[in-house]
């Protein structure tokens, strides 16, 4: 068990952020789901900086300017790989082509207009959201919590029933690997928070909730939506997930 967690932790690390940690010992199914789970703990190091860089440097710049440095630093810190993900995913479904198509467009390396326009739109949401976060009181924070909370969307893609669109990459080796039970409570831990960063902030509690709740819709909404075009998940659905799920969860905090 003890090796499992520690695999899994690796596993978490390695594969959203920078961070050198050595490589897992094992990667399996059981590795997997333990790295979903520690995902957004994985990922306070670099979201706790990028926040407190930002604030920073929103004493000294406009709030626009240092918001663009914070998502321009966290891409940085994750080697943009989920926004990566995010754009062949957009391609693949926005194709409306057959799945084997679709995945094969996934698999290119180019990135079509619909993953163009899709990463503009999350992020210039993220960029406006934390240029008004970071002009809150705790609202630093708030912006540290929002990307932990996009990382809980592993959770919701490798909840047990979803399937893979293939049968090797991570998606296959995530899909499946965490019970539904424990996905639950990954998000009521996460939902629990976001309520205090919101009381913190002075905004009503129930903006924290309803955070949490667009965050997990917008992951679940994309997971299905690839299971019913694709035939299940694939790597890049994982880090279209965790995108669309940060953005929801920043969005909601930044909201009047």
């Amino acid at each position: 068990m003890r090796t499992r967690v520690r695999d899994g932790w690796r596993l978490a690390v390695g594969t959203l952020t920078i961070l050198r940690v050595p490589p897992p010992s094992r990667v399996d199914r059981g590795t997997a789901g333990v790295a979903a789970v520690l995902a957004a703990p994985a990922f306070v190091p670099v979201s706790m900086l990028a926040a407190l860089v930002g604030w920073g440097l929103s004493l000294v710049l406009p709030g626009v300017v240092s918001a663009l440095l914070v998502v321009g630093l966290v891409a940085w810190l994750t080697r943009a790989i989920h926004l990566d993900g995010l754009a062949d995913t957009a391609d693949g479904l926005g194709s409306g082509r057959p799945a084997v198509r679709a995945l094969e467009i996934m698999r290119r390396g180019d990135i079509g207009p619909m993953g163009v326009v899709t990463l503009i739109v999350v992020l210039g949401l993220q960029v406006a959201s934390v240029a008004v976060l970071l002009g809150r009181p705790w609202g630093w924070l708030a912006v540290a919590l929002g990307l932990c909370a996009g990382r809980g969307a592993l959770v919701i893609a490798a909840r047990r029933g979803v399937t893979a669109a293939r049968k090797d990459g991570l998606g296959a080796v995530f899909a499946s690997s965490v019970p539904a039970p424990v996905a639950g409570v990954v998000w009521l831990v996460l939902a629990g928070l976001l309520v205090l960063v919101s009381w913190l902030m002075g905004a009503p509690w129930w903006q924290g909730l309803l955070a949490a709740l667009v965050g997990a819709a917008f992951a679940a909404y994309l997971v299905r939506r690839s299971g019913q075009r694709l035939g299940g998940i694939t790597g890049d659905v994982l880090g279209a997930a965790i995108e669309l799920a940060a953005t929801g969860v920043l969005v909601v905090l930044a909201a009047a």
